[in-house]
């Protein structure tokens, strides 16, 4: 009986736990976002540099959302008085935008960056709907958003969202819940549509003009598992507690950001 060398061993273990990273990250994605978090930690702990591994999740998790966008595509709603295709090109061109963003901007101006993008990511995730709830209170209605108003925040968002992407889907929901009063269970398959075509356009730079490619095994690890993980989750997150979800996020991002702080 052949021995397994150790070795190798190291090797098919580090594969099965970047596949089960694109798992979760797919997942968390189609669920209530916060893929990036796992994602981005998981491929700079195998020993990637930040700013390629920043390249490599967006390529990574963009078959993942595409999946969970089409088991979505039937509960699609408009977000207020913007058209799909009108929110969706400007997903697009700010995805590009903030994805080329990364690649002009020096390596250590990301590295500075990621904790602190983080850290406001988890602050969004932990009182994005706290602040909403007090909006609403205390106007005692929903701001009422333009269509070009409506736009211009999702391009800001949509250039967050390329250059780095922690739960740009969650703001996006806070955004449309505050200034549009669009229920979050109902924004949730428009937030996985936008989530996609930001990642798609940002994952189109990076494959051009990045290193995204310099480790396709591990790349196409991940991308298997964040496919799996996206229509898995779009299946599940009918079914699983708001609360639960929210709170398995929120974990994973304080998590994620204090060890990014540590490790900076």
């Amino acid at each position: 009986m052949e021995v397994l060398d150790p070795a190798d061993a190291v090797q098919v273990t580090e594969f099965l736990l970047v596949v089960l990273s694109g798992v979760a990250a797919g997942a968390l994605n189609a669920i209530g976002g916060g893929g990036t978090f796992v994602a981005l930690p998981a491929l700079v702990a195998f020993g990637t540099p930040p700013v390629v591994a920043n390249a490599m999740a967006r390529v990574a998790l963009v078959p993942g959302a595409v999946a969970s966008a089409w088991v979505y595509r039937r509960d699609l709603v408009p977000v207020g008085p913007t058209t799909t295709k009108a929110l969706t090109a400007t997903s697009v061109l700010g995805g590009g935008v903030g994805a080329g963003l990364v690649l002009l901007l020096p390596a250590s101006a990301f590295t500075v960056a990621a904790p602190w993008l983080l850290a406001f990511a988890t602050v969004t995730l932990a009182f994005g709907r706290h602040l909403s709830k007090a909006l609403s209170s205390a106007t005692g209605r929903p701001v009422g958003m333009s269509s070009r108003a409506v736009l211009t925040a999702q391009f800001c968002l949509a250039v967050y969202g390329g250059y780095f992407g922690g739960a740009v889907g969650i703001m996006m929901v806070a955004l449309w819940n505050i200034g549009l009063g669009l229920d979050a269970a109902v924004s949730n398959p428009m937030r996985v549509g936008q989530l996609a075509a930001i990642f798609l356009s940002a994952s189109v730079l990076f494959l051009v003009a990045s290193d995204a490619l310099r480790a396709p095994l591990v790349l196409t690890a991940m991308l298997a598992g964040a496919v799996a993980g996206g229509v898995a989750g779009a299946h599940l997150a009918r079914r699983l507690p708001a609360w639960l979800l929210r709170s398995v996020v929120l974990a994973t991002a304080v998590i994620m950001t204090v060890l990014y702080f540590l490790r900076g």
